[in-house]
């Protein structure tokens, strides 16, 4: 069985503005899915039309996993552990809720998550572990 993987909002950012992953992402070998965490992130910055069109592909032709109860739940006892922790302000607490969620849903799913945000998601790796491959 082929790995599933979950390409973070940074890759896929990267890749609309640039391109520079176009060939890692065509290369990669798993079954690609997506999260509804990133596609709201990617929504939430839509500027231009190659961006909506880009947007609406991944939701039409990939399936798409949602944070589960149990997701968000965890989420906010893995936050306010990082604030006990690390003393994180409400504003970067609120900043690293959507990464939680992206890498617990990811986890759910037994799927490999890929990342160009090192510095959140290997802090959230620490918290709860997650298959993480960061470019």
């Amino acid at each position: 069985m082929s790995d599933l993987i979950i390409f973070d909002t940074s890759v896929l950012v990267d890749e609309l503005r640039t391109g520079r992953h176009r060939q890692r992402i065509a290369s990669v070998d798993g079954l690609v899915r997506t999260s509804s965490v990133v596609l709201a992130e990617l929504g939430r910055g839509i500027g231009r039309p190659a961006e909506r069109w880009f947007w609406q592909d991944l939701a039409a032709n990939l399936p798409i996993f949602t944070p589960t109860e149990m997701n968000w739940l965890e989420s906010g006892e893995i936050l306010a552990n990082m604030h006990a922790d690390h003393g994180f302000t409400p504003g970067k607490l609120r900043d690293l809720h959507f990464d939680v969620l992206i890498a617990l849903t990811a986890r759910s799913h037994g799927a490999r998550l890929i990342t160009t945000n090192r510095k959140d998601f290997e802090l959230i790796a620490r918290y709860r572990k997650f298959h993480l491959e960061v470019w």
